[in-house]
């Protein structure tokens, strides 16, 4: 499945129109990100920073510990006897 997907993006960035387009939108951003700099500069270091600290807050955030079952410790500390 992944090489018949290479295969059809091969396919459009062949042709001459897709370049011109893909070229054009790109030539925008680079636009945009100057024109609006500060606000894009932010937005850009927000969009590249954010999965880098959810990613950290994954990988350092302490299991949770399941409480301990109260019968199991009762019944250790008091072992029933059999009443024959």
């Amino acid at each position: 499945m992944r090489n018949a997907i290479i295969f059809a993006v091969m396919f459009l960035l062949i042709g001459d129109t897709t370049r011109r387009m893909l070229t054009g939108r790109l030539n925008g951003l680079v636009k945009w990100i100057g024109d609006w700099s500060p606000f894009s500069y932010i937005l850009l270091a927000l969009l590249l920073a954010v999965p880098i600290v959810v990613v950290h807050q994954l990988l350092t955030c302490p299991k949770p510990v399941e409480p301990e079952n109260e019968l199991k410790k009762y019944l250790r500390e008091h072992p029933a006897q059999d009443a024959d």
